[in-house]
């Protein structure tokens, strides 16, 4: 552990020098492995030897989200399936997810990366840790377990769902540390005390939150409920998963890993790289990858890189948190939802219309509930209540297959809902009236 606090407090000079060679060294093997970097570089007139130092990163064309949906699934990877031990994938938003594959080498970086983010957060190897993320494609549940492991804590991987179960386990197992999403560790808060219990009780102490941003005020309920320190961290599927930055125990923002994460802040519009200080678009480039290099990712996360020193020692740059994203996700009880995933599944269901609508129910500024209300077609359209709790009960069914979630379906009148000549609105708040 000595080790990975030595990087992370390594002079800035010494940093620099690691970055500028790990850059060159990648962006040359990008443009050799990767057919995409390859084209990419050449239409903007660039060869590896034109980036010499750091400051010559601004020459590199960016990458988007765009662009690893539209390689999908692995026109992106700079390593041969021979090497790739381990596949992961972000939740598909609309039909192709981002595919990341990792070498042996990228795994034992990565369980590094997020060994260091636990270990700023206050993780001992004496902890007992409940991993409350979904295990599967998705990143944030083997990510933090790997990390974990190597620290030396005792993981508990239960994964998300079953709530009740969660809270028996957490008491038995004497947890005293939980993985999560924020949203998440109020929803299983809300539980206990739906139970008769109190979650203070349960003897947590320090809660690792990412996954979606966190309020000042839902970190302070969460902190209030549970009695925990709760710290946050940040990472994204595109880059590597969790690991990429993490608050250390002065939570005055998140220590990036930037012997293996560059940031740069641009301007969203204009894509002019901004000075430190200044809020915008995070942008990173990959600096170790070997499976799938990546150059000058747009985030679409707007934020800002902190330029002060801070007070626990470490030099590695700060992110502030997140201020805004331009995706569409919404996260009920822990679980990532699009609007495009509800749309495939009514979809499938022929007495339903295209016409839809997510009723969010919020318990301060975390998503308690969610209904979806949706029209029926004059076909499907019927008086029968036993026809229309069918009908209900089939959407449900899918719903929960799909999304691991149980929510309410309304079925409403055909052309009840509001129409738009522009961008349907999807999502409406529960106070929000909605046309009968």
């Amino acid at each position: 552990m000595g080790m990975w606090k030595g990087l992370d407090c390594i002079s800035r000079d010494n940093l620099g020098q690691i970055q500028g060679i790990r850059l060159r060294e990648t962006v040359k093997y990008a443009y050799e492995n990767v057919p995409f970097y390859r084209h990419k570089m050449g239409e903007a007139g660039i060869v590896p030897e034109d980036i010499a130092t750091l400051e010559d990163i601004i020459k590199l064309p960016f990458t988007t989200k765009e662009d690893m949906r539209s390689n999908y699934p692995y026109g992106m990877f700079a390593a041969s399936m021979e090497e790739i031990i381990r596949l992961h994938a972000s939740t598909g938003t609309t039909g192709r997810p981002v595919v990341m594959g990792y070498t042996r080498r990228d795994l034992e970086n990565w369980s590094e990366q997020v060994a260091r983010i636990c270990m700023m957060a206050g993780v001992k190897t004496s902890d007992i840790v409940q991993i409350s993320f979904g295990y599967g494609l998705f990143t944030g549940g083997f990510g933090l377990h790997y990390g974990l492991e190597k620290l030396g804590a005792t993981v508990v991987p239960f994964s998300s769902g079953n709530t009740e179960r969660q809270l028996t386990l957490m008491r038995d197992f004497q947890t005293n540390v939980l993985v999560s999403t924020p949203s998440f560790a109020l929803y299983m808060a809300e539980v206990a005390e739906t139970l008769g219990l109190e979650p203070a009780g349960y003897g947590l102490r320090l809660g690792l939150f990412g996954g979606e941003p966190c309020s000042d005020l839902m970190r302070q309920e969460i902190e209030k409920k549970w009695g925990m320190k709760a710290t946050l961290n940040y990472g994204l599927t595109e880059i590597v998963g969790p690991g990429v930055s993490g608050e250390c125990e002065c939570r005055s923002g998140m220590h990036i890993c930037e012997d293996h994460f560059f940031p740069e802040i641009i301007d969203p519009e204009s894509g002019q790289k901004l000075p430190p200080g200044e809020e915008g678009e995070i942008v990173f480039t990959s600096l170790t990858k070997e499976g799938v290099p990546v150059l000058r990712y747009r985030t679409r996360d707007i934020t800002a890189l902190l330029p002060e020193e801070c007070p626990c020692g470490r030099t590695t740059q700060r992110m502030d948190y997140i201020t805004g994203r331009t995706d569409d996700m919404l996260i009920v009880r822990g679980v990532n939802v699009f609007p495009s995933q509800v749309e495939e599944i009514l979809g499938q269901v022929k007495e339903v219309s295209p016409h839809y609508r997510l009723v969010v129910h919020r318990e301060k500024d975390y998503i308690k509930d969610m209904e979806v209300h949706v029209e029926l077609t004059p076909e499907g359209f019927t008086d029968s209540f036993p026809e229309i709790q069918k009908i209900e009960d089939k959407i449900t069914s899918r719903l929960k297959t799909v999304l691991s979630l149980n929510l309410k379906v309304r079925l409403m009148e055909p052309k009840s809902l509001e129409r738009s000549t522009g961008k349907a609105q999807r999502i409406v708040e529960n106070e929000e009236a909605v046309a009968e």
